[in-house]
């Protein structure tokens, strides 16, 4: 039996039905009580979701994850039998879940090597004041990334060395690196105030010279150039 909590009520339930919700539930994977008790009430106070579970193994947030794939996990690191590999690879494998790492102390290496990742990851530490633990799960409740300083901070140190990009020219590069932000063909066009067809043929372009398919691969190479820096990408 796993405890259900929601804004009326606390249920006990036995089966697990998939339920489909626009807002986001929230998995809090902790295994502290007291570090529960207190972002439950939070949430509570916040009315950020009606749906509240907890997952106190490995094994039970993933099996929260089946039925809610779109759920903001909360998720302290520390406490769980993961590896950062599996951490990544279970956030790859629910793409529209939002990540919210929250622990008391994650070593640099760990969270260069995340947030480097091709996985989006929030970050916000037991330490930070509550204003700042307010605004991380309020973001991640609107689908939206909050880094904490300790987080950008590492990602400033970690960001690759600028190099030349023979390949491409200037305006591709500043195409490359809007496409890498997530912009559309359209948007950059209409911001650039220039026609669709002149960006998609730098577009066509850049995937040719660049020897490469899609956009995810494309911002795979932007980052690793320096074309866009880590933290804009984030944020």
């Amino acid at each position: 039996m796993l405890l259900l909590h929601h804004r009326k009520a606390s249920i006990i339930i036995n089966i697990y039905p998939v339920f489909y919700y626009m807002e986001r539930p929230f998995i809090l994977a902790d295994n502290q009580d007291i570090t529960y008790e207190g972002i439950l009430s939070l949430l509570q106070k916040l009315r950020l979701t009606d749906i509240i579970l907890k997952a106190s193994s490995r094994t039970e947030l993933m099996k929260w994850l089946v039925r809610y794939p779109n759920a903001v996990v909360a998720l302290d690191y520390t406490l769980f039998d993961f590896s950062k590999s599996q951490v990544i690879n279970l956030k790859q494998r629910y793409p529209q879940s939002l990540w919210l790492l929250f622990s008391d102390e994650l070593s640099t290496h760990f969270l260069r090597q995340v947030l480097q990742s091709e996985q989006l990851f929030g970050v916000v530490m037991k330490t930070d004041s509550k204003e700042d633990i307010t605004e991380a799960f309020r973001k991640a409740s609107a689908g939206k990334i909050y880094l904490c300083d300790t987080a950008l901070q590492i990602l400033r140190e970690g960001v690759p060395p600028q190099i030349v990009h023979d390949k491409l020219t200037d305006r591709e590069q500043l195409v490359l690196h809007e496409i890498a932000k997530g912009k559309t063909t359209k948007e950059i066009a209409d911001e650039q105030n220039v026609s669709f067809h002149t960006i998609n043929t730098h577009r066509k372009n850049i995937f040719r010279k660049l020897e490469i398919n899609n956009v995810h691969e494309a911002t795979k190479y932007a980052l690793r150039a320096g074309i866009i820096d880590l933290t804009e990408y984030y944020i």
